[in-house]
């Protein structure tokens, strides 16, 4: 939920890919919709939603100021009426709850969050006309959908599995008998005993769904989904033009598209999405550091992340839309692996992160894969690939939508490591290796982040671990009652670090006392005395630095973090101090400006361990003085 509350806020925010400011005054000024509102509407509904602010003006910068709206009540009235008028919009998918009124010094502006309508929802157009009112957001903008667009929307509204179409014209010869026959053994070694294995090839394809029959007209023929997994590339490119499978490994961690190896349909293999699978797996896997356990007698050479890359693989092939105008392109490279799939989600990416909800694009290729021990149905398999990542304390995969050039969702699955293997030595090293080794995934990565940014908060390891918050401080207990972490400060202020940032902090104290009995003792400022002059014991950096923002009554809030920053890289300074030099009132600078550059990881503390210091200090991270 993007809040706002004060005119700092107002004065921060930006048109983007998720808001959209409008002045909203009507001719009578005292408040109207704006016409131009129901294309965003669209946009953000066929897109991955956002938020509408009526009552904000834009300056000549790309900056809001605050206009207000006197009667919101009307606007709010006009909003329902419109949204519920099919003429004007084709769905109204806004609750109640989602629109508001703000009040911010004497005014009130409106903020109206749009959700991202659903794959039976789309396309959300205007005008009682899909095909010249369907929109969808493009960085700041809203853009027009052409009819190729707006046609696939359509076609996904209703159909539940894009490859299960009989292809008119298309028959068994139109398939490659040696991917056929090598996906059949696949599946009679792994059921051996499965009545199916019975059955004569034909037979044999009907089951699977690669062949089906129209009961209405009594028609038999290949399925797209047939077509796709065991067909020729000369067939499949005349049912789906733009069909396009892509290998390539690349020599560096770059984005230009240099490859020392590459898959790609040329004539020397059948070009089929099944035998894609089975040569680009090899070379995804072929790197991999295998670990050698045995299970009974025989070496298991697999591991969460072998599974992973299987995942990603599969996923990619059967939620493609081949309609489509982007490649399958999968990508290795030093860093990474990235696969990219034409078409955009069926669900949210939210939706599919938390697991459990398949709507899969090809589900009779889900079923043909499945049934070969390859994918799940259940909406399990990004779950499945984030836990293989997690087990190496790699970075986080990404998973986006773009809609440009074309619609497309990209898996980033970068290979950087989260914990650099130093750290472990040193935690298993300081900690004894036993005590270390015989923590969960989760307790290491609280320790290794605390040994790595000397403290942490409850905020900052949520944002780290997928976790419920009451689970989190449960972790925090244990390891406390295990005396593997400490804490200072109450509530929202508490922070938890290990034995060696206390000491570091004890040494640090020590020092600064001994340098702070030779400076003179700073005061509380009287703000109605102006700016610092030089004889103010500061030095004329300082002051020359602080002159931008102590001169002036008001200032934008980003000049005002900017300065504190370039200050707080000077010297370490307390907030008193930049109360003097900025000619502001510390709770001001505490509330509005230090708090938010502390959490953004733009200054930290002197005494991390010891949030309530008295001499509590502020420093530039990556300054000359952070430690």
């Amino acid at each position: 939920m993007l809040e706002i509350s004060t005119l700092e806020d107002i004065t921060a925010l930006k048109e983007s890919s998720d808001v959209e400011c409008k002045l909203a005054q009507g001719r009578d000024g005292k408040g109207a919709l704006p016409n131009d509102m129901w294309e965003t509407y669209s946009a953000f509904a066929n897109t991955s939603g956002g938020y509408i602010f009526l009552g904000l003006k834009e300056k000549k910068n790309n900056r809001f100021e605050l206009a207000g709206i006197a009667n919101t009540q009307k606007v709010i009235d006009d909003l329902w009426n419109t949204l519920n008028n099919q003429n004007k919009v084709s769905s109204n998918i806004i609750r109640e709850r989602w629109v508001k009124v703000i009040e911010i010094d004497g005014k009130s502006i409106i903020r109206i969050q749009v959700p991202p309508a659903n794959r039976k929802q789309k396309p959300v157009y205007i005008n009682g006309n899909p095909l010249t009112g369907t929109y969808k957001r493009l960085g700041s903008g809203d853009v027009k959908q052409t009819e190729e667009v707006i046609r696939r929307m359509l076609a996904e509204q209703v159909e539940q599995s894009r490859d299960a179409e009989i292809l008119k014209g298309f028959g068994i010869d139109d398939l490659d008998f040696d991917s056929f026959n090598a996906y059949r053994n696949m599946y009679t070694s792994m059921q051996p005993d499965h009545p199916w294995t019975k059955v004569d090839a034909q037979e044999f394809l009907y089951n699977i769904g690669g062949w089906a029959k129209d009961r209405e007209t009594g028609n038999s023929g290949l399925t797209r989904a047939g077509l796709l997994m065991f067909g020729k590339y000369r067939p499949i490119m005349e049912a789906f033009p733009h069909y396009m499978v892509d290998y390539q490994e690349r020599p560096e961690a770059k984005t230009e598209a240099r490859w020392i190896d590459r898959i790609t349909p040329d004539g020397s293999w059948s070009g089929n999405v099944f035998d894609f699978y089975n040569k680009v797996i090899r070379k995804l896997t072929a790197d991999l550091k295998i670990p050698f356990i045995l299970k009974g007698d025989k070496r298991q050479d697999d591991t969460l992340v072998h599974k992973a890359l299987r995942e990603a693989l599969v996923n990619t092939i059967v939620h493609a839309d081949y309609s489509g105008r982007a490649s399958v392109l999968v990508v290795k490279r030093p860093d990474m692996f990235g696969f990219r799939n034409p078409g955009n989600m069926r669900i949210s990416i939210d939706e599919a992160m938390i697991g459990g909800n398949s709507d899969c694009r090809n589900r009779l290729l889900q079923d043909m894969f499945r049934f070969i021990g390859l994918g799940e149905n259940a909406g399990s398999g990004l779950p499945k690939i984030f836990d293989g990542w997690k087990s190496q304390h790699w970075r986080k995969p990404l998973l986006k939508e773009k809609l440009e050039p074309s619609e497309q969702i990209l898996l980033e699955l970068h290979t950087l490591s989260l914990v650099p293997d130093h750290v472990l030595a040193e935690l298993r090293d300081s900690l004894g290796e036993h005590i270390f080794d015989g923590l969960n995934d989760h307790e290491r990565l609280i320790l290794v982040t605390a040994h790595i940014e000397k403290t942490v908060d409850h905020a900052r390891m949520m944002s780290v671990l997928d976790i419920h918050p009451r689970d989190l401080s449960a972790l925090f207990s244990g390891l406390a009652e295990k005396k593997l972490i400490h804490q200072d400060g109450s509530g929202r202020g508490t922070v938890y670090f290990l034995d060696e940032a206390r000491k570091h902090d004890n040494t640090l104290e020590l020092v600064s006392s001994i340098m702070e009995s030779d400076r003179p003792a700073v005061k509380g400022p009287d703000l109605s005395s102006g700016c610092l002059s030089v004889d103010s014991g500061y030095s004329p950096t300082l002051i020359e630095t602080a002159k931008i923002i102590s001169k002036k009554k008001k200032a934008p809030s980003d000049e005002v973090k900017s300065v504190i920053v370039k200050l707080c890289a000077e010297q370490p300074l307390r907030l008193e101090e930049l109360e003097l030099l900025l000619n502001r009132s510390g709770e001001s600078l505490r509330k509005n400006y230090i708090q938010q550059l502390v959490r953004s990881k733009k200054l930290t503390l002197k005494y991390p361990t010891k949030p309530n210091h008295p001499q509590q200090a502020y420093i530039t991270v990556g300054g000359k003085h952070d430690y």
